[in-house]
């Protein structure tokens, strides 16, 4: 199996998307949240920093395919919400989140790649909030890994994919890791 480029202590277990099969759930996702919000006249999507900002601005672009007009999108930096802020690091790096459209009694849908604890989900709202009172926020997330810690469920989930607690997903993006594909990772015993 092929070691990871983001850490040495994780190595490849299986590559659960493809580019073309990313693609694929990302139109079906899209179809789903034309259908539970009768179209897009009231939606915005706003990703979550970092890679649900491609994916909700992928997601825009095929909404305004299929219902031929644009669909506004805003970016969310969560990172002062976290509740795990000292487990971050030391100074974490913060980025104005920017809405570059009024949320206010919109239907919102946040993105983002991962749902796992609820804990990213949750800061998100805190985030989303300052921002505006939306009419409605639902969640979608390419891949839902289960093990919540949290209350929170996503409204539109590309995949689910069962994992144990020292296996990872691990989303890559063209827009940030120069490829298109979802591996399921594996934490490596040390002494391995």
């Amino acid at each position: 199996m092929k070691a990871s480029t983001h850490s040495p202590d994780l190595r490849e277990k299986a590559q659960i998307l493809s580019g073309s099969e990313i693609e694929r759930t990302l139109v079906r996702l899209a179809h789903e949240i034309v259908e539970k919000n009768n179209g897009v006249s009231n939606l915005g999507l706003v990703g979550i920093m970092r890679r649900g900002v491609p994916l909700a601005q992928r997601l825009a672009k095929i909404l305004g395919r299929i219902e031929k007009t644009q669909v506004p999108v805003g970016t969310l930096d969560i990172t002062l919400y976290r509740d795990d802020l000292s487990t971050v690091g030391v100074r974490p790096e913060v980025k104005k989140s920017k809405m570059e459209f009024d949320i206010q009694d919109k239907d919102i849908v946040m993105v983002d790649d991962v749902l796992y604890t609820g804990r990213t989900a949750r800061a998100a709202l805190d985030a989303l909030f300052d921002q505006g009172r939306p009419r409605r926020i639902q969640l979608c997330v390419l891949i839902d890994r289960g093990h919540r810690e949290l209350p929170i469920e996503a409204s539109f989930v590309g995949r689910k994919i069962q994992t144990t607690p020292n296996e990872i997903i691990e989303v890559r993006l063209q827009e940030s890791d120069d490829a298109d594909k979802v591996l399921l990772m594996e934490q490596v015993p040390e002494g391995k």
